[in-house]
């Protein structure tokens, strides 16, 4: 077989133990500091257990906080900042009599500043999501029957390995009046896998995981929300079918943030 190709066993349904077995062959692995030449991972998506506490929200906010780069990138190259920037620049040249150090100083304290707007955009979901959802996982996704909470695990050097989560939130559409007792759907939330281990299907077998579990539960459709900077995030969903249904900025941010970052939240959907 070739190494490159992958295989699939499903020892068991997650119905009946809410685990899926499956194979990966790949030719190396680098997770940290280290080299790991493997001929097969083994990957389970499991339920979530309480013990995988600390390894989830260490996933959690380094897959969002690996964005804020990413986003300033994004921000200082837009025609607005740009312009700002170059205006500050000439500012500081004027006030210091033609110092051009304190004219690249004003400008880097621009700069800085749309740095920390971006660090200020993804710290503050993580620490949102951090003190809510993701304080009582157990509470919030597992002992509701219509929402659930499935980690990634693979085994390396003899030891277990927690490298993914995805969870699912059972919710009814609001009918005409406004009352939620409508057809219920699914909204997907922290879908998230260790960089080390991506680009090797592992998030695509989440998706079906969460699409499985919908489907079982009669949901007419998954929605999620992601933002425009998370371009393989966006690149995989479309992949499996979702499509975008609409854009709009972060409510819970400073509208001067939204502004100066240029940072957009997709809502996309799968009709199941």
């Amino acid at each position: 077989m070739d190494r490159e190709s992958v295989v699939v066993k499903k020892e068991l349904s997650w119905k009946a133990k809410l685990s899926i077995y499956q194979s990966t062959y790949i030719p190396s692995l680098t997770y940290g500091h280290e080299l790991w030449v493997m001929t097969e991972m083994h990957i389970v998506i499991r339920k979530f257990q309480p013990s995988d506490s600390e390894s989830v929200k260490t996933i959690f906010k380094d897959g969002i906080q690996e964005h804020i780069i990413p986003a300033f990138v994004y921000a200082i190259s837009q025609p607005l900042n740009i312009t700002l920037t170059l205006c500050f620049c000439i500012v500081g040249y004027i006030l210091g009599g033609g110092s051009f150090g304190l004219a690249l100083l004003t400008g880097a304290s621009w700069t800085g500043f749309l740095l920390y707007c971006c660090y200020e955009f993804y710290t503050g979901y993580v620490r949102l999501k951090l003190s809510t959802d993701m304080q009582d996982i157990t509470g919030y996704y597992i002992r509701n029957p219509d929402n659930c909470f499935w980690v990634v695990e693979t085994e390396v050097n003899g030891r277990p390995l927690v490298v993914g989560m995805v969870a699912v939130e059972g919710k009814k559409l609001p009918n005409s009046d406004g009352k939620k007792y409508g057809k219920k759907y699914g909204e997907l939330f922290r879908m998230n896998v260790s960089s080390e281990f991506r680009h090797i299907g592992v998030g695509s077998r989440l998706l079906k995981t969460v699409e499985d579990f919908c489907k079982e539960r009669g949901f007419s459709k998954v929605i999620l929300q992601t933002s425009s900077t998370q371009r393989a995030a966006v690149s995989l969903y479309l992949k499996m079918g979702f499509r975008l249904v609409q854009t709009h900025t972060q409510k819970e941010i400073g509208w001067w943030i939204i502004r100066l970052i240029r940072v957009k939240i997709l809502n996309m959907e799968k009709v199941l």
